[in-house]
């Protein structure tokens, strides 16, 4: 059982729930996971859903804690990290994951992680390769 079920199923034997909002959060989550990559926007996700995009918001932010916009840019940070380790440059995965500006890209990055995305790279090959002597 993923951690995620575990939070849902506890979400359900503690508060009243409606399996239609749940199955809407759920389907939004699978929705940003499968197509972070892309151009996504609120408007989107609520029509894919067939709800409103501040009915969306509401239920979202009751289920996982946050809005479906700070869970995209989450995610998408998340997976910058890994094609930042595997050498990929800041501009390429920049755009790789769906961000339109490089420099939005390296202000949002350095403020979620603490350091800029070269520096980031840097110290992630230099850690690489301190592993790589033993």
């Amino acid at each position: 059982m993923t951690y995620y079920l575990k939070e849902i199923t506890r979400i359900k034997n503690n508060c009243f729930f409606n399996q239609g909002q749940i199955d809407t959060v759920i389907g939004t989550r699978h929705f940003i996971n499968n197509n972070y990559d892309k151009e996504l926007n609120l408007n989107l996700l609520s029509h894919i859903r067939f709800t409103s995009k501040f009915h969306l918001i509401r239920l979202y932010k009751r289920y996982y804690g946050q809005t479906p916009g700070q869970y995209l840019i989450g995610r998408r940070l998340e997976k910058a990290k890994d094609l930042l380790r595997e050498g990929q440059s800041v501009t390429g995965t920049c755009f790789d994951i769906g961000f339109e500006s490089p420099s939005s890209f390296s202000t949002l990055f350095k403020s979620k992680f603490g350091l800029t995305p070269t520096e980031f790279q840097k110290r992630a090959i230099f850690t690489k390769s301190d592993k790589q002597e033993f």
